[in-house]
């Protein structure tokens, strides 16, 4: 499985890692609301809803920054856009740590999902463009695991606050270690250079022409299919995650180290899954790959939920829980990638992984409403299935882009 790593230039292998930290430090601050939620209704009295509604608008604000941090990605280059948008999401969230009011908290949290949203699309691409295509889906795949890293480090570290400190203070120290991605930002600068594109003597087209260019008629069925197999993957995995720490504490009544252990399952199987997600999408095309992960999605899920098992079931179900729900993820970088050319391509790439997030953005709410009046249980699984069913009707519309040849890509990758 590593072997496109031992193949890999120094460039390929410096992008991999700049990519897979910042995706990594990406997840820390996101995951780190979720396992603060019980503190956070505690600490300024809000309801489910309204604390579900605090992850929909950094889900919402993700989808804005996504797609015009792709624009701006295909205008002034992925590595700088990178820096920026890195610094934009780690200041946001050491900037949460001091909210003094739900109102403050509801801000900082949508500045957070700007950054948040554009730092993928960024990524994405670059490291798309930069690994020679028979490596792309394991190189991105590889990427994507980075987020089952980043996933643990938060559940470590809020294992270790809330057991050394009260809860009304634990969840402002959590969110002011969100100030360490921005270390990653002199990495990026030392290490990394733009890919080479054929086109770069061409007058840059206005901002809005460039947003709106996946628009044209050649790509706007990439762009509508590539849309809803983002609402169907973010929604059914912030359906499932948001609120799945509070649902482990509070209807299985673990405590906050129990949680964290079955957690730890689920995280470790995120990470296997990321990587055999990877090796499928290149040995047996994006579409068999993805419908195979998003089928096992909806069997598991409502295994895990509904069926009347015992903790010590649930924690052995939880890895094929973690396992099958990273494959939809590992495999949109470079399935997404691959569906438009040049000149849009950051753009198309931010859209279609971040739009879903518009919609997707109603998902916590509504399990934190239905949570309310049918169980937090039954509402996370009903939510998180219909979005894993979404993802598979997408794929079977899109077409297989395996092997794909990027006309962008640098020469220098391979020296």
């Amino acid at each position: 499985m590593a072997n496109w790593y031992t193949e890999s230039s120094p460039l390929e292998r410096r992008t991999f890692w700049a990519s897979f930290g910042g995706w990594g430090l990406d997840a820390l601050d996101v995951q780190m609301f979720s396992l603060a939620i019980p503190a956070l209704i505690a600490a300024f009295g809000i309801t489910k809803a309204e604390a579900g509604l605090l992850g929909s608008i950094t889900l919402f604000f993700g989808a804005i920054g996504g797609w015009v941090g792709g624009a701006l990605g295909d205008r002034f280059g992925r590595v700088k856009a990178l820096q920026i948008t890195i610094a934009a999401f780690a200041l946001a969230t050491f900037a949460s740590a001091f909210a003094m009011s739900y109102s403050q908290l509801v801000v900082l949290k949508a500045l957070q999902g700007l950054g948040f949203g554009a730092e993928w699309a960024c990524g994405a691409v670059l490291m798309a463009e930069i690994i020679r295509p028979e490596h792309r889906g394991r190189a991105l795949g590889a990427v994507q695991s980075a987020w089952a890293v980043g996933w643990g480090t938060a559940v470590l570290l809020s294992a270790v606050v809330f057991s050394c400190l009260p809860a009304e203070i634990g969840w402002r120290v959590l969110f002011a270690l969100g100030l360490l991605p921005a270390l990653l930002i002199l990495f990026i600068r030392r290490g990394l250079k733009e890919p080479v594109r054929n086109a770069k003597t061409e007058a840059q087209p206005p901002l809005l022409a460039t947003l709106s260019g996946i628009f044209r008629p050649d790509v706007l069925r990439s762009t509508l299919i590539g849309g809803l197999f983002g609402i169907g993957a973010h929604g059914g995995y912030a359906a499932l995650t948001t609120f799945l720490p509070t649902f482990l504490r509070e209807e299985r009544h673990l405590s906050v180290l129990g949680s964290s252990f079955y957690l730890a399952v689920i995280i470790v199987a995120f990470f296997c899954g990321c990587v055999v997600s990877g090796v499928f999408s290149d040995r047996f095309g994006r579409r068999a790959n993805v419908a195979l992960f998003a089928s096992a999605c909806i069997a598991t899920v409502l295994a895990y939920i509904f069926a009347p098992l015992s903790n010590a079931q649930m924690l052995v179900l939880g890895f094929p829980l973690g396992f099958f729900s990273a494959g939809i993820p590992a495999s949109m970088a470079a399935l997404f990638s691959e569906l438009y050319p040049a000149g849009v391509r950051g753009t198309g790439v931010g859209f279609c992984y971040n739009f879903g997030r518009i919609v997707s953005a109603a998902f916590p709410f509504l399990v934190g409403f239905l949570g309310d009046r049918i169980g937090l249980g039954p509402a996370i699984g009903i939510d998180a299935a219909f979005g894993y069913s979404l993802v598979l009707l997408a794929v079977l519309m899109l077409p297989e882009t395996r092997g794909k040849i990027f006309e962008t890509r640098s020469a220098a990758a391979r020296a």
